[in-house]
């Protein structure tokens, strides 16, 4: 047995056997994966195995696609037969809203080169007569997926890893972590065996590494606290149930194939054909979470009583959807643990604080994503990035605030979520509201529906009371829609108000900052008293944050990055800064993201509005250009409140953010709205804030701007500075020009914008997707952000783009469509 490797994996089911697999074709041969009983003894054992496409995360779906089709080459590769059964999925719909969902999903589908059918009852009865189709809409159905047996494609996984130099290793437990130098020592322990048998008696030995992974399923908190992490990765039980045989399915296979993996998401079940009778599994509400405080060890391969009364609507649903299933007896049951995350997306990247230790937990559907995951993982690792952008599953997405509780709750709803319909304007309610700025009563009073970003509670638009966001969401024009276009019309005709609290801010300080910043940043860094938007970027020259830098002094910055990314962008600064502090200098990094409030004014009528505040002894000429210019930043008191001003708009109109002691926030809202009462100050939200970005071409991180294309890709060349050296810059110009972002006028349906996931075609070929769309009431029409083939991107070129199964024209504009002069955002006054 080896004492050291390159990297150790812990954890031996589908998920871990594929990093292996995946790390050593990448080269990485010394690697090692550690297993605490038998391969495949975690969830994966009683996993159903099921392979779905469907996901509305795009990094999501590829990761989905390369799963289904490597498992069908791992035969071939390795002898042994993965039990791929490629029986197809029909995806059904009860009502006119499901077909919508389906329809959006399927643009992602489509931009990543899904292959997918639409069939209409009628073709469903006749294909599969024993599926009762008078009360469907239709479905989508999947020909190349189907259902896998997990045991069989993790052994041929970990063959073929073996292959290439993998060494695995049984009944090895990990107990513990320690960092020495540049290595990982891996603390672990093993029952003494001799011929085949356990002895008795432990035996403790250490492997050291350069790289860890786990992949430990539903021990991923106990392990993430080996290394002082807490991630909510957290178990709920979910149960299946199989049948005794169909009588009438067994006469009906006698001459038809297989059917598909049946999917009725109204009734929140999947069922399956299991040797002559039926698998199903739901995905009901009240499914509790479960080890939350960790797994005993004594829990091993079991499983938990079932439920049956919890899954009772389920049950008689799948009668009613099969009718020859009422005559068939249980014979078999499971209720085992599922991990799962708030989001229900997997934790996939680098633990935030340390270095070298990846993780790759939290995988509710681990059979569909283990070969997906393995492979972008392993590129993460080797190559210093994935050919995808990994933002949406990077554990570093969710902070340091979330605790067990919280994860408990979330995690439950996400589960029962897995089949509620996934509308694009979805806000989850469970742990609400949690983390919230002083001013939220007063905004919830004046009506405020709000969504959350990591938590914390931001307006997604104001509304009369009593109006019921919940009932207003849709694929299409939502009850909100009204309420987002007055508010973005007031923007533009006066003012509006928002509250960017959420906004993640730091502190960049000390001998070291300015040399640091330069080289971590694309841009040049601005002078004292003004701001700079610019770019940190991979190793892979693409983007990796986006920054706002004020420059408060000769080596002091305040950095303002996106609310969603808190935890994401502090561990990349802390641990870059760490690594230069030798070559630069002493670099301070401080998260002062819960120190300061933040409210955006914007609008023509926002100076107005800040004179009858600001105290100077000239109130008429503190604003103006000359004294604060467009992209400079000052110290202003607005009353009693010292306010960190920033002359910028995210909105493209005349503008301020101000950046102000957050336990004075109530007293500044209270003075601004009064001072905005007789100019029209209006209230507004996250979604008209969209909109209006999009008539500028601000590009958006997390959407338009991520870690799959460079800032020159990205059509950010006046943010590059070519004069000087920082991270990526050659890598970038190495990357050439692969896909160009584009903004695009639409005219869409009546009842609908796009929500920034559909296909862009050229003729009949499909070019391009978008990554933000919208309505704009400068132009009384559609509005999207996307990528093209660089050689289509030409303002003026006329494209389509496909919403709900049909193509509407579109046609490429000129980057920042409303006032491309930026006079409104420089007006004088």
């Amino acid at each position: 047995m080896r004492t050291h490797a390159r990297a150790v994996v812990v954890g031996g089911g589908a998920v871990g056997a594929s990093i292996a697999y995946h790390m050593a074709k990448a080269g990485w041969t010394d690697t090692l994966l550690l297993e605490r009983d038998e391969l495949t003894s975690g969830s994966t054992w009683h996993a159903a195995g099921l392979l779905p496409y469907f996901n509305m995360s795009y990094a999501t779906t590829w990761i989905h696609d390369y799963s289904i089709k490597f498992y069908k080459t791992l035969e071939e590769e390795t002898g042994l037969n993965a039990g791929f059964s490629v029986v197809g999925n029909l995806r059904m719909a009860q009502s006119k809203a499901r077909m919508d969902e389906y329809m959006l999903y399927a643009s992602t589908a489509e931009s990543v080169g899904v292959p997918f059918e639409w069939m209409t009852p009628d073709q469903i009865k006749e294909r599969w007569p024993l599926v009762r189709t008078e009360d469907l809409e239709g479905a989508i159905y999947h020909p190349t997926d189907g259902y896998i047996n997990p045991a069989d494609v993790t052994q041929a996984m970990a063959k073929g890893a073996r292959q290439r130099g993998v060494e695995i290793i049984r009944k090895v437990q990990v107990d513990g972590f320690t960092r020495r130098g540049d290595e990982w020592v891996v603390h672990c322990r093993r029952m003494v065996e001799k011929g085949g048998n356990l002895i008795g008696g432990e035996e403790y030995f250490d492997i050291t590494c350069e790289h860890v992974i786990t992949a430990t399923g539903n021990h991923a908190q106990r392990t993430a606290a080996m290394v002082n992490c807490y991630i909510p990765a957290m178990p709920v039980e979910h149960q299946f149930i199989v049948t005794e045989e169909d009588p009438m399915l067994q006469e009906y296979r006698k001459q038809n194939a297989e059917h598909p993996v049946l999917r009725d998401a109204d009734a929140k079940w999947y069922v399956r054909e299991e040797r002559g009778g039926w698998i199903l599994g739901p995905y009901e509400r009240n499914a509790p979470a479960c080890f939350k405080h960790g797994v005993p060890d004594s829990f091993r391969a079991d499983l938990f009583p079932l439920d049956l009364e919890r899954i009772e609507e389920e049950y008689m649903s799948m009668i009613h959807r099969i009718p020859s299933s009422e005559n068939c007896g249980l014979k078999d049951d499971f209720n085992g643990p599922i991990c799962y995350t708030p989001d229900g997306n997997p934790l996939i990247g680098p633990a935030p604080g340390v270095e070298n230790f990846w993780f790759a937990e939290g995988f509710s559907f681990g059979i569909t994503a283990a070969g997906g995951a393995g492979h972008y993982l392993a590129q993460l690792i080797t190559e210093g990035e994935a050919e995808i952008d990994m933002w949406s599953l990077d554990p570093r997405r969710f902070g340091a605030w979330m605790n067990r509780e919280y994860a408990a709750e979330k995690n439950e709803e996400a589960y029962e979520h897995v089949y509620i319909l996934h509308h694009p304007d979805e806000e989850r309610e469970r742990a609400r509201p949690l983390r919230t700025a002083p001013s939220y009563d007063r905004m919830k009073a004046a009506g405020a529906q709000f969504g959350q970003v990591n938590g914390w509670e931001r307006p997604n638009y104001f509304a009369p009371q009593g109006f019921d966001d919940h009932a207003s969401r849709s694929f299409r024009r939502g009850g909100w829609w009204q309420y987002a276009e007055a508010e973005a019309k007031a923007v533009r005709e006066g003012a509006g108000l928002f509250d960017a609290t959420a906004f993640t801010k730091h502190r960049v300080a000390g001998p070291g900052a300015t040399a640091f910043l330069d080289w971590l940043t694309c841009n040049k860094l601005p002078k004292i008293g003004r701001i700079n938007l610019t770019y940190g970027l991979t190793d892979a020259g693409t983007i990796r944050t986006e920054f706002t830098i004020v420059r408060e002094a000769e080596d002091e910055y305040y950095v303002v990055t996106a609310g969603a990314a808190t935890a994401y962008d502090h561990d990349y600064m802390v641990k870059e800064a760490a690594k230069k502090r030798e070559d630069f200098g002493w670099i301070e990094v401080q998260d002062v993201t819960t120190q300061w409030g933040v409210f955006a004014i914007a609008g023509p009528k926002s100076r107005d509005i800040l004179k009858e505040i600001i105290s100077a002894a000239d109130p008429d000429t503190a604003l103006t250009n000359k004294a604060f210019p467009w992209l400079s930043a000052k110290r202003i008191d607005l009353g009693m409140v010292p306010v960190k001003a920033i002359r910028v708009a995210y909105t493209g109109e005349l503008g301020w953010e101000l950046h102000h002691p957050i336990e004075m926030q109530n007293h500044l809202f209270d003075l601004l709205m009064k001072a905005g009462e007789k100019h029209g100050l209006k209230l507004c939200g996250a979604r008209a804030q969209n909109w209006l970005r999009q008539e500028k071409s601000y590009r958006a991180f997390g959407s338009d701007l991520g870690r799959d294309a460079t800032p020159l890709e990205a059509g950010l060349d006046r943010f590059v500075d070519m004069d000087k050296d920082y991270r990526g810059k050659q890598a970038m110009l190495d990357t050439g020009i692969r896909a160009k972002c584009v903004t695009l006028l639409i005219d869409g349906p009546a009842d609908a914008d796009p929500w920034g996931r559909e296909a862009l075609l050229d003729g009949d070929q499909m070019i391009g997707r978008l990554t933000s769309g919208g309505y704009s009431v400068a132009f009384g029409k559609s509005i999207g952000i996307g990528y093209v083939k660089p050689d289509l991107a030409e303002v003026g070129k006329k494209l389509k783009v496909r919403m709900f199964r049909e193509l509407y024209d579109a046609e490429i504009v000129e980057d920042s469509p409303y006032d491309p002069k930026n006079e409104t955002i420089r007006a004088n006054g």
